[in-house]
């Protein structure tokens, strides 16, 4: 069975598409193929990824990558989906071509402020929002 090709997209892929990408890849890694890129890519939001490795994922080696990129080289892909929170969905793109669409909102993790204990207790339950999505959205019979 050809697995099908998830892009999930934010601005700045340093975590909700990270987190996204990784949850996909490791609850449904036999049907689906979960890549991550976001608009302006910057670095790898270390809270996202000490979080992540409290579920034992390790994601402390990706890199964000540009939308913009992927679609250069000809990548396609079964489905995108955004993860923006409402304040940037305007700014999520739509891909001509791409049928399948969806949009999360999640709030921003950049914009978490607070103590760092405050900060983990944020991204933590962001993380278990997009992980409840994510099982809930692979789990479907056709999604």
């Amino acid at each position: 069975m050809k697995k099908q090709k998830v892009l999930f997209v934010c601005i700045h892929n340093s975590a909700r598409s990270q987190m996204a990408e990784a949850w996909l890849n490791f609850l449904y890694g036999d049907r689906f193929e979960a890549q991550s890129a976001g608009l302006e890519p910057g670095e790898l939001n270390p809270l996202a990824v000490k979080a992540m490795e409290e579920v034992g994922i390790d994601i402390s080696q990706n890199r964000t990558k540009s939308v913009s990129d992927l679609f250069k080289a000809d990548e396609l892909f079964d489905w995108v989906i955004t993860v923006c929170d409402e304040a940037s969905a305007g700014r999520c793109p739509v891909f001509p071509g791409v049928i399948n669409r969806l949009h999360w909102s999640f709030p921003d993790p950049a914009l978490l402020t607070g103590t760092l204990e405050e900060k983990m207790d944020e991204i933590r339950k962001i993380r278990g929002d997009i992980k409840q999505m994510v099982k809930d959205w692979g789990a479907s019979p056709s999604p």
